[in-house]
């Protein structure tokens, strides 16, 4: 089953039979189990001497972003798998890398506590890319960054900050500042431009309102560090993964949680989750190179792929919902 075709959301389940106040699983216990899922490897990308550590899509979902520890950002086609563009980093531990809407700018962090920016459209040849800034304010490794708009950034640092910045002036707009440790991962709402999410090294996901730089509520439940996590495509939900192996989905309007999923022994740290198109599907990465798919209305493992010979660093959908 590809990843968007099913027609049956969390949402539908839980409002149908909310008047029972049933746990997550027996609202979709009538619910069909998905039986047999057809996943098929299209192509692999290789970086040319270090391990990918993050990736992200073109909004048109033609391309795909990847930073490696090679010391290099590539730009992919992701129908041919072909490479289109590089970009050498000023620091071989980077850590993130982002697509900017249009697709005119892409950013990488890491190490050096700087987020940088290069033009795609001011390239002079396939691997001469020029620089076009560097943000520097954040007092540790950048962790993650993200898009909102090509004038909108966001970082997320080891230094315990969110920065939002405006691209055009390089200035810091407003800070986020849980003061509960190391900031390892960021998400941005799908349906709402005001909330993000934050998880790290304090075990908790906090959920912001960028208009007032301030925690709308935080979600607990995780014994370890949160390594990343997703939104569900309407925004009603999220997941996490954690270096306590489990994955949780949690309700973003009642702060409850949904789901928690273990994969079988050996237990492994989980750190990377992405959703279907649908919700349906949840996909896990754990770093001892499995990959687990799960069924977020039954709450049922479906699937164990094997993902390469190293931990998964990241997972992520393509904006149109292909694999």
């Amino acid at each position: 089953m590809p990843w968007g075709q099913d027609s049956l959301s969390r949402r539908d389940a839980l409002e149908r039979a909310a008047p029972k106040e049933a746990d997550t699983t027996s609202v979709a216990s009538d619910v069909p189990p998905i039986k047999q899922l057809a996943l098929r490897r299209t192509s692999v990308l290789r970086s040319q001497w270090s391990k990918m550590v993050a990736l992200d899509w073109s909004k048109d979902s033609q391309h795909i972003l990847t930073a490696s520890q090679d010391g290099y950002m590539i730009v992919w086609n992701a129908e041919e798998g072909y490479k289109v563009q590089a970009m050498k980093l000023p620091v071989l531990w980077v850590l993130c890398c982002a697509y900017s809407p249009s697709g005119r700018l892409v950013a990488s962090g890491g190490l050096d506590n700087a987020c940088t920016l290069y033009n795609l459209a001011e390239r002079k040849k396939p691997y001469d890319v020029p620089m076009a800034k560097r943000l520097l304010r954040h007092k540790d490794y950048i962790s993650a960054c993200r898009f909102a708009s090509d004038h909108e950034l966001w970082t997320a640092s080891g230094d315990g900050t969110v920065m939002q910045w405006d691209v055009q002036s390089d200035q810091v707009v407003s800070t986020l500042d849980a003061k509960q440790g190391d900031v390892l991962c960021l998400q941005m709402s799908p349906t709402d431009p005001h909330t993000l999410l934050t998880g790290g090294t304090s075990a908790l996901v906090h959920m912001w309102d960028k208009r007032t730089a301030g925690i709308v509520r935080t979600f607990e439940g995780h014994r370890a560090d949160v390594n990343a996590l997703d939104f569900f495509p309407d925004g009603s939900a999220f997941a996490t993964a954690c270096e306590d192996s489990l994955c949780r989905l949690f309700d973003v309007r009642t702060g409850s949680e949904l789901l928690s999923l273990d994969r079988p022994p050996p237990r492994s740290a989980a750190t990377a989750v992405a959703f279907s198109s649908s919700g349906r599907l949840l996909f896990s990465g754990y770093d001892t190179h499995k990959m687990c798919v799960w069924d977020t209305l039954r709450g049922e493992r479906i699937s164990m792929l094997h993902a390469g010979h190293t931990h998964m660093a990241y997972l992520g959908r393509s904006p149109d919902g292909r694999p």
